[in-house]
């Protein structure tokens, strides 16, 4: 299977590569950064109102006044649904001043 030349492709050619099945269903978890745990917070209250089957959970990140939020999708890790998900996440963080940074499989 042949991906797309950008940061998603490569992501899923690195796992395809390591033997990962990309052609069954997966968590997939999707990391956004805010700079205030109430932000963070925020957004996971509207997933949760809106999107009650996606699995959040908020947590401190490595780097000091950053809070993460991961929301876990079990998704068929296909590119465009990837990519699609991603955008998604990136327009609701942004209303909480957050921002996407990334996604990976939860294996």
């Amino acid at each position: 299977m042949t991906f797309p030349n950008d940061e998603t492709g490569q992501v899923l050619a690195e796992m395809q590569d390591a033997g990962i099945d990309l052609s069954i269903v997966h968590p997939v978890v999707f990391f956004q950064l805010f700079e205030k745990k109430e932000q963070a917070q925020a957004m996971a209250d509207y997933l949760t109102e809106h999107a009650p089957e996606i699995e959040l959970v908020i947590h401190p990140d490595e780097t000091p006044n950053v809070w993460d939020l991961d929301c876990t999708v079990k998704m068929l890790p296909c590119y465009d649904a990837v990519v699609a998900q991603e955008a998604q996440f990136e327009q609701i963080a942004a209303k909480y001043q957050g921002y996407n940074d990334g996604w990976g499989i939860d294996a």
